[in-house]
Formats: structure tokens, sequence, C-alpha cells
């Protein structure tokens, strides 16, 4: 009986695992993002744009739906286009996100101590939004 047990609670915990081992395969991180490269032409939200904002942007603390800092939230194509100051479809140049990200406007975004946005992904929102800041 005590062999069953046990072999029932290693079973368990193993299979415990295994879920949450491919629970948390699709998650993605700041390496992933930083992996891919934004196209100079057809920026897709989906596929580049979002991913670079949850990883960076829209995390506790930030850009998220509950902390809404400076009253943005960057975790979806709705909430990150509702400020029409912030993204201003087809003009990059007078768009707060990229003031925010190149540190032309009030504040360089992100701040100190949180990990930088690339040229790359930097150059690929300004594309985004430049090309109408599509929800694609």
């Amino acid at each position: 009986m005590k062999k069953s047990i046990s072999y029932l609670l290693i079973s368990l915990f193993s299979f415990a695992i295994i879920i949450i081992f491919y629970g948390c395969k699709d998650t993605i991180n700041q390496a992933d993002v930083d992996a891919v490269i934004i196209p100079a032409h057809n920026v897709s939200y989906q596929a580049h744009i979002q991913p670079v904002l949850l990883v960076k942007c829209a995390f506790s603390g930030c850009h998220d739906d509950q902390s809404r800092a400076n009253n943005l939230s960057f975790t979806n194509y709705f909430t990150t286009v509702e400020d029409m100051a912030v993204v201003v479809p087809y003009e990059p140049q007078n768009s707060k996100m990229i003031w925010a990200l190149m540190g032309t406007g009030a504040f360089k975004m992100p701040p100190p101590l949180y990990p930088p946005l690339t040229m790359n992904q930097i150059e690929g929102i300004r594309t985004w939004i430049a090309e109408g800041a599509k929800n694609n």
C-alpha cells in the first residue's frame, strides 16, 4: 500500500511538471523578441510590434492593463492606439511613442534599468506607424 501511494505521488508530481513545462512553451521572452528582425516594409502588428510591446513595455508597473503608466496600456492593439497622440497613423514624426523611444520627448522609454528596444525594433515601430498603424 505504501508503495502504491509513493508511486501515485511521483506520477502526479511528474504529470504536474510536464503540464507546467508545456503550458509555458508558448510564452515569449526578451531573447525571442530580440531575435526577430522586423522588415523595412509591410510590418505586422501581430507578428512584429505586439511581441516587442508586450515584452519591453506592457509589464507590471509600466504599460500593462493594471498599471497603465501615464494612462497607457500596450497589451493589445486597441489599447495601444486609443490615445491618438501616442500613435498617429501615417505620422511617426508626430507620434509620442516614437518621441519617447528616441528620447526626443519629455521622457526616454523604456526608463533606465529596463531592457531597451533595439534600433531595429524602434525603426519597425516607426515603419508600422508610417504604414498606417494597422491591426494586421
